[in-house]
């Protein structure tokens, strides 16, 4: 960063004072006070009779001019001419106009100080009043991603990923371009027109050539990312008329369609390639072919969170297949026997079966409860089928949560959610994965389906069910903010373990002596890493919107500030870290599509507009991609 400039405020205070408001007497005073002159017409009694004629010439013709002023202004109200000679008068056409005008206003000088200040985009704003302080941090994520996307486009182009202190991209999506898909309606919805218009070229010239030609993806990782992607880009491009004021820069929406229709076409061929309803996890796209997971199995998570993509393609092609196929893994996972509502994280497309009794809110298990409810809001209204088996799925699931995972921490009391890695009768674990922090705002969306809470309760809409659940929310909300704070850096690792009555998780604090919690978390060496990760500000997103407490924005600023201050990389992007609990951080060269596809989206959206993206109109996919609900769907 550049120094600031030696600057004296004895100058600031001086150029400020010149566009003060000062008579005119004051003026000539002044100019001859400090004139070359002074020195000699003060000493000699000439000068002195010479100094005092002129102050009484200059008194009365003062006096003589605003006398004529209100002569004129007499003549006004007798005469239409005597208005023409009051404009010349006022406007200094006349013999003392010049002399008599005031100089202009102009604005302020600020000190170098106080410019750099108003330039910094992570600048205090915390003296702002009310909407305005939220438009400047707003804007703030918005040059976050912009120098994010600056980095990508720089030095990796068309892969995968960045890896920004390498200043080099890599593929480890299957070389689909996945920052570009994963980014752009992120672009869109902040009006980053340069970005939509470099993004939506490449996509438009080069990704169809990649979808073709390229061999194995993951089929959960390139549904999520790149068809949500695909076809949350055509929504916002104006697709179905949806958001056709929106204006976007780039291509027509029919051109993300027709590609995203060419990818799920060939993503399709896990779902018939296997025995079961259960699909394939790998597919290998220029062959149009499937195979299982090199150990068998799938991912229960993985083949429950396609249900979103496939269902709004099929609703905007025409074409039922897609959502047909996606939906017979749900209505297989309802058949399947549970533990209250809760599932195995580990499932076989060969059986059909569930494998293992591991079970977690964490990887692997995560997002099969958060599809639950919101394909249950995406379908509801449709007449393709009856989903209320999803929401009853879905409440089953959460009384089991509250009765099986939930616990407290010791001394303080913070909210958890921990695991059963051997089922119900085997030991509790107090871990919990930063992805667990997607629950608070899945939990506070089912409560009251995307609408204010405030209005939910006078409209009687809440149930004792949906109560409990949206004071689960805050509470877990809490939790995950505070694995940020109890931090040296500010930011939450990958894992974190809880202290619990009678057992204690062996590790170390996160640095932060000072946080109230510092006793309450644990992280262990291999858990300190930071991935850029979106859940808990997607939360704190969710529930600002419903409870409409500015905490959650407050929350989510002191992150964004963090990641600001140790992750971004000045040649462009941001890196993940490998240890959150010391300082500096060293940084890992990685930065994730998610981050500018989720992260930075829900951040932005946090300190916005309530009526861009509507919680009771969109549903976001687990990739937070934006789709309208069923019934604001128009087919092509």
């Amino acid at each position: 960063m550049s120094k600031i400039l030696p600057s004296s405020m004895k100058d600031v205070h001086y150029d400020n004072a010149k566009f003060r408001r000062r008579s005119c007497f004051k003026m000539i005073v002044q100019a001859f006070a400090n004139s070359s002159i002074k020195r000699e017409c003060v000493t000699c009694s000439t000068g002195r009779f010479l100094i005092l004629l002129m102050i009484g010439g200059l008194a009365f013709l003062m006096l003589m001019n605003t006398n004529s002023i209100d002569h004129v202004s007499d003549r006004i109200r007798k005469s239409i001419a005597g208005r023409e000679e009051h404009r010349l008068l006022l406007n200094g056409v006349g013999k003392f106009g010049k002399f008599w005008r005031k100089p202009p206003r102009l604005p302020p000088r600020l000190s170098p100080d106080e410019i750099l200040t108003s330039n910094s985009s992570t600048f205090d704003a915390g003296n702002l009043k009310g909407d305005s302080k939220w438009v400047i941090r707003q804007r703030s994520v918005k040059h976050a991603f912009i120098h994010a996307w600056s980095g990508y486009k720089q030095y990796a182009m068309g892969y995968d990923e960045l890896m920004p202190l390498s200043q080099r991209g890599v593929d480890g999506l299957g070389g689909l371009g996945a920052t570009v898909v994963d980014a752009l309606d992120t672009a869109m919805i902040m009006g980053a027109d340069e970005v939509v218009s470099e993004a939506g070229a490449w996509i438009e010239t080069h990704l169809s050539e990649r979808i073709d030609g390229k061999g194995q993806v993951n089929l959960f990782e390139t549904t999520i990312r790149v068809l949500g992607g695909l076809l949350s880009a055509y929504h916002l491009s104006g697709g179905e008329q949806g958001m056709g004021d929106m204006k976007v820069k780039g291509p027509k929406p029919h051109v993300y369609l027709e590609i995203a229709k060419n990818l799920a076409d060939r993503l399709m061929s896990a779902f018939t390639s296997s025995p079961t309803s259960v699909p394939y996890s790998d597919v290998i796209l220029r062959d149009r072919s499937a195979h299982p997971a090199p150990d068998g199995l799938s991912s229960t998570s993985e083949v429950s969170t396609l249900q979103l993509e496939f269902n709004y393609l099929s609703a905007i092609s025409g074409d039922l297949r897609y959502g047909t196929e996606a939906m017979k893994v749900l209505e297989h996972l309802k058949a399947l026997p549970k533990v209250e509502g809760l599932v195995p994280i580990y499932i076989s497309p060969h059986s059909g079966q569930f494998s293992g009794e591991n079970i977690r809110l964490g990887s692997r298990g995560d997002s099969y409860y958060e599809y639950l409810i919101k394909v249950w809001l995406q379908q509801r209204t449709s007449q393709d089928g009856d989903v209320r088996y999803l929401h009853e799925m879905y409440e089953e699931a959460m009384k089991g949560v509250r009765h099986l995972l939930v616990r407290k921490s010791i001394p303080k009391g913070l909210v958890f959610v921990g695991e059963l890695p051997y089922g119900p009768k085997g030991a509790f674990s107090s871990k919990m994965d930063h992805l667990v922090c997607f629950l608070p705002g899945t939990l506070a969306l089912g409560a009251t389906k995307g609408i204010s809470k405030k209005k939910a309760m006078e409209e009687n809409l809440l149930t004792f069910e949906d109560m409990e659940n949206l004071k689960l929310a805050e509470d877990l909300a809490k939790t995950c903010f505070e694995m940020y704070s109890v931090t040296t850096t500010g930011l939450a690792p990958e894992i974190a373990y809880f202290n619990v009555d009678g057992y204690s998780e062996g590790g170390h604090g996160g640095g932060n002596g000072s946080s109230e919690y510092a006793n309450d978390i644990i992280i262990k060496t291999l858990d300190r890493h930071n991935l850029l990760r979106p859940e808990t500000v997607e939360s704190l997103f969710v529930l600002y919107r419903i409870t409409e407490d500015s905490k959650y924005r407050e929350w989510g600023w002191q992150i964004f500030e963090a990641f600001e201050k140790h992750t971004r990389v000045d040649s462009g992007g941001y890196s993940s870290l490998d240890d959150v609990t010391v300082l500096p951080p060293r940084q890992r060269d990685k930065m994730e599509t998610f981050f500018l596809g989720e992260t930075l989206k829900y951040l932005y959206l946090l300190f916005g507009d309530e009526n861009v993206i509507p919680l009771d109109k969109f549903v976001f996919n687990t990739e937070a991609h934006p789709f309208p609900i069923h019934s604001a769907v128009k087919k092509q």
